[in-house]
């Protein structure tokens, strides 16, 4: 009747391709708007934070470029 499968280790993994299931899902229910303008502030809170540190933080990581260079006494000699 069926030509011979290879062997599969779980029985229902060779049953799959043949399942098909009259059941359809409900369909999924609609964000309110409360919850749509949660999901806003909560995208808009984490990508002022990420801009937030960068802009603070750029100060520390770069390098003083118009600043003269200082020595110490010793080594000018005095």
């Amino acid at each position: 009747m069926f030509g011979r499968r290879e062997p599969v280790p779980f029985a229902f993994l060779a049953e799959a391709d043949r399942f098909r299931s009259n059941v359809t899902p409900p369909p999924r229910q609609r964000s309110s708007v409360s919850q749509m303008a949660g999901r806003w502030l909560l995208g808009l809170t984490i990508v002022a934070g990420l801009v937030g540190s960068l802009v603070l933080g750029m100060p520390a990581l770069s390098t003083p470029s118009d600043t003269q260079t200082q020595q110490s006494q010793a080594s000018q000699g005095r």
